[in-house]
């Protein structure tokens, strides 16, 4: 017989997303940061030494492994023209309306002719403990020592640690001028599905404030 083909879920590594907390099926959890740029270039010399040894002082305080990632994504202007167009229509003086229309085809052309980039920044802070047997029930009981305890008190037990990781990193980072959100449920949704779907240009990447 013909093996059956592998369902797409099969190649996800994603269990579970709860409460910001990203679950994969091997059991570590993970909290993905999303970071404020530096201009580095516009630093003098000396600034930008000072900012190198402030990071690599802060990666040599973590006993723990990060991941660093950066998503560029075609910048979707589409909102900004829809805009524009309900100020053309609003518009009473012609002068004004001639000057909006091609500023309009201005920018579209230029956004057209030229792959306009949005980059975001963000930080993978992982924890691996036991292997976290979760299943769609958080209350099923698992087993652990002598005694038993469910999903749902080992889910927190390690969410904890876990945020005590987030909160390390965000210190250190924020000692360099770099401001850090943790991504709730929604918008790790969103971060996941521009991950495995690189060509979408639908939809909006959370922002930091800067």
């Amino acid at each position: 017989m013909p093996k059956a083909t592998p369902a797409s879920q099969d190649f996800v590594t994603i269990r579970d997303i709860r409460d910001g907390v990203v679950i994969l099926k091997s059991g570590q959890l993970c909290r993905i940061l999303l970071a404020s740029s530096v201009n580095f270039a516009l630093k003098s010399q000396d600034e930008q030494q000072a900012l190198l040894l402030q990071f690599q002082n802060f990666l040599n305080t973590l006993d723990f492994s990060l991941q660093i990632y950066i998503q560029s994504r075609r910048m979707n202007i589409d909102p900004y023209l829809d805009t524009l167009r309900a100020l053309e229509e609003k518009q009473d003086n012609d002068l004004m309306r001639v000057q909006l229309r091609e500023y309009l085809l201005y920018i579209k052309k230029f956004t057209t002719d030229n792959n306009v980039m949005a980059k975001s920044f963000f930080v993978v802070v992982p924890y691996t403990a036991a292997p976290l047997n979760i299943s769609k029930n958080f209350g099923a009981i698992l087993s652990k020592g002598k005694g038993a305890v469910t999903g749902e008190l080992r889910f927190e037990e390690q969410r904890l640690q876990l945020d005590q990781r987030t909160a390390i990193i965000e210190q250190g980072l924020l000692q360099m001028g770099i401001r850090t959100i943790a991504l709730g449920n929604d918008e790790l949704v969103e971060f996941f599905f521009h991950v495995y779907n690189p060509g979408e240009p639908t939809a909006h990447a959370p922002v930091a404030d800067r």
